[in-house]
């Protein structure tokens, strides 16, 4: 349903623009527009000239505050006026009063888009906009400046959009000040010319236009200039070599290294890739690949224990955890020659093992190596996040890092965190035997999903045996209760009833699962002034820039996301970037990216979801349709959950979906999909899918919208037409009426 509300703010907004309504009508009614032409201030041109002789002050302020207006309300006639107030004033004193005013003007409409509309934009294209806005904050004083000085740019245009940004006040009123102030010189003195031109367009002569567009395009030469500036001053700084190894060096063998040395080795760039200790990374060693692989053994255990429910009777599973963590390191060793040296070094990647340290911006020092590059791609990775929590220096932790070395089931496991890492390890182990205890601090489970998709999980985890410990506060790590004990307690307190309750949970292992954080020491990078966040990641620009020109970073120590195919995106631009950025930057787009949990139920969501959608204040319609509708769903005994569409209000386009249920990674692709290629609810519903297949919710959740917007008025016309036809049209209807009036009589 839409989240919609009248405020104060919006019948203020309704006054303003039924005043300017009133001004613009008065002005055309007038017919002001039709004086405002060259053959009318020509004609006038004696008179206004003897007006000012007389009363300069009046005439000066009044064309001021004309002009103003005229600006402030875009209407037209503004290059006319300027032309006059050239003839009227001549060169200096036209130029001051009219820069004055058009920039006045300006930024009256710049106040006026940003009263009247910036809010409802903000709310409808809040994920569009914030991109545009950081780009604003960071380098919006030199794209207006560049707007401001082409002249076929319509200013008012400018005017309104930039109103619609976060750009400041002060900010759009001075660059505009000095960015109109050659434009309108050329203006003005075209005015002083008045009397021999013939037609509006000879101002736009070509030659003039000539003369604009070199204007417009100086400031791309001086931006040019200044980064040339930067690189020679960086030469001289740090010493650039006459010559480079290599095209591209990428320090992390990770998953956006990887793709990163892949697509510079494709399009035959020289890449050096360096790693200190195994390719693949985390997402290979630590994390993807091994907790997928954990994950399917402790389902199938879930399974057997569920068979009873087939009608199959097997018993009770019993867990060999070595095994368990055999088949573990059999998946990590399957998937190894993916990611290689040899691989790489096949497809023309030069891999080297050993600690990068960036001695300059072009220059990487691998043990007695010294590898000199052009560019240099920063992709070491993160690593688990260690709280500073008293006692658990004394503790030996479990991390997504250290998990796979354990050669036995914990029998009573704490797990600190109730993301996606503790939640789906916290499940694995739980199925696996162990008595399991997840300690999350905030009020529920994946604490950036929506609270009912949350608390499907929640649901699920406690029908398994998961005890929840949610809204809760890890205070300290202490000794166990007894000598004889050799397990720990971990102090937790959380809101109650009756004040703050505390607890003592005896845990024999515990598994920290509070966030990742970035890899950034150790590299060099911070003798060369490139710093990182306050979240920890190092600080780069919309295309992965950093600082420094020649240096980019990509994938988890570049945030925001810590997803493999997140590290991936960011590759392919950083690469690209370095490699082509002298003709053409991309700025990386996160609008449609898919993020799983793969739990059981799995949750999956991409674009927005209700949380984000009313934080960031975007109108929303709400599409909910249950898993426990779809037929194949109730053949396989997996009813549980449902999937959410968020829409434009009264249209198909998509804004985000979160799933909850079995498959939901897989069900997302087509979510995906149609977001990424603008493809509507209509598109999916009039799409073919398979029966009986889970693949059939998309369509569904399409059909559910679509029966909440039929045509209700259509229906009932249509309801009349066929009843009036099953009566036999209208020789039958007449007959029913005559029929009718005879009984009554």
């Amino acid at each position: 349903m839409p989240v919609k509300g009248v405020s104060v703010l919006k019948r203020q907004r309704l006054v303003i623009i039924a005043i300017i309504a009133v001004v613009v009508a008065v002005f055309f009614a007038s017919g002001a527009n039709e004086a405002l032409t060259l053959d009318n201030l020509k004609a006038e041109q004696t008179r206004f000239q003897a007006w000012l002789a007389e009363d300069p002050l009046t005439v000066g302020g009044g064309f001021f505050v004309i002009y103003v207006v005229m600006a402030a309300l875009s209407l037209p006639g503004a290059t006319l006026l300027t032309v006059l107030g050239g003839a009227l004033f001549g060169l200096g004193w036209g130029l001051l009063i009219i820069s004055f005013a058009s920039t006045l003007g300006a930024t009256l409409a710049f106040l006026i888009a940003r009263t009247l509309a910036r809010g409802p934009v903000e709310r409808r294209f809040a994920r569009q906009l914030e991109s545009v806005n950081r780009g604003i904050a960071r380098e919006g004083a030199f794209y207006l400046f560049t707007l401001r000085l082409i002249p076929l740019f319509p200013f008012f245009v400018i005017n309104l959009v930039l109103g619609l940004t976060r750009m400041r006040t002060w900010t759009f009123y001075w660059v505009s000040q000095v960015g109109m102030l050659p434009g309108t010189a050329v203006y003005v003195n075209a005015g002083r010319e008045l009397g021999q031109l013939e037609s509006l367009g000879g101002i736009l002569s070509p030659g003039l236009i000539v003369s604009f567009t070199l204007i417009g395009i100086f400031p791309l030469l001086a931006r040019r200039l200044v980064e040339f500036a930067k690189r020679r001053r960086l030469a001289r700084e740090y010493g650039k070599p006459g010559g480079f190894d290599y095209d591209i060096v990428v320090i992390g063998g990770g998953s956006a290294g990887l793709v990163a040395s892949y697509i510079g080795a494709a399009v035959k760039a020289r890449v050096a890739l360096v790693e200190r200790d195994r390719m693949g990374g985390d997402c290979l060693n630590t994390g993807c690949v091994p907790s997928k692989a954990l994950i399917r053994a402790s389902r199938v255990a879930q399974e057997v224990r569920d068979a009873g429910r087939f009608g199959i009777e097997v018993g009770k599973p019993r867990i060999d955890f070595a095994g368990v963590m055999a088949h573990v390191h059999q998946a990590v060793r399957d998937v190894e020659p993916h990611d290689s040296p040899e691989r790489y070094r096949g497809l023309g990647v030069e891999v080297v093992h050993g600690e990068a340290r960036l001695l300059t911006p072009w220059e990487v020092r691998v043990g007695e190596r010294v590898l000199t590059t052009r560019h240099v791609i920063i992709a070491t990775g993160a690593r688990p996040r260690i709280p500073a929590l008293p006692g658990l220096d004394d503790s030996e932790v479990l991390t997504s890092d250290n998990l796979w070395q354990l050669e036995s089931l914990p029998e009573r496991l704490v797990v600190l965190g109730g993301g996606p890492i503790g939640c789906e390890l916290g499940q694995s182990f739980a199925r696996l035997g162990s008595r399991v205890t997840v300690v999350e601090m905030a009020p529920q489970l994946l604490p950036r999903e929506d609270h009912d998709i949350a608390a499907q999980l929640a649901l699920r985890l406690e029908n398994e045996g998961v005890q929840l410990r949610l809204g809760t506060q890890a205070l300290r790590i202490e000794p166990g209760p007894s000598h004889g004990d050799r397990g720990k307690v971990l102090v937790i307190e959380r809101a109650g009833e009756q004040g703050v309750d505390t607890e003592r949970l005896v845990f024999d292992r515990l598994l920290v699962a509070v966030g990742r954080e970035a890899n950034v020491g150790g590299f060099g990078l911070e003798a060369l002034g490139v710093l990182p966040r306050d979240d920890g990641t190092l600080e780069v620009d919309e295309t992965l820039r950093s600082l420094h020109p020649n240096i980019w970073a990509c994938g988890d120590v570049a945030g925001p996301f810590q997803l493999t195919h997140a590290s991936a995106h960011q590759a392919w631009h950083a690469t690209v970037n370095a490699l082509f950025g002298e003709v053409k930057r991309f700025a990386v787009n996160y609008r449609n990216l898919p993020a799983v949990t793969f739990t059981d139920p799995e949750v999956a969501r991409v674009g927005l979801n209700e949380r984000e959608a009313r934080q960031q204040g975007v109108e929303y319609e709400l599409t909910r349709y249950d898993l426990s509708e779809l037929d194949r769903a109730i053949a396989d005994g997996r009813i549980q959950g449902f999937i959410k569409v968020l829409t434009v209000p009264g249209k198909d386009r998509i804004l985000g979906v979160s799933i909850v249920g079995h498959g939901a990674g897989e069900l997302l692709g087509e979510f995906t999909l149609a977001m990424t290629h603008g493809l509507g609810l209509n598109k999916l519903l009039g799409t073919i899918h398979s029966y009986p297949t889970f693949s059939e919710a998309a369509k569904a959740s399409a059909g559910v919208w679509k029966n909440a917007h039929k045509p209700e008025r259509l229906l009932g016309w249509l309801e009349r037409y066929f009843t009036w036809r099953r009566r036999g049209g209208p020789i039958d209807e007449l007959r029913h009426s005559l029929r009718e009036r005879d009984d009554k009589a």
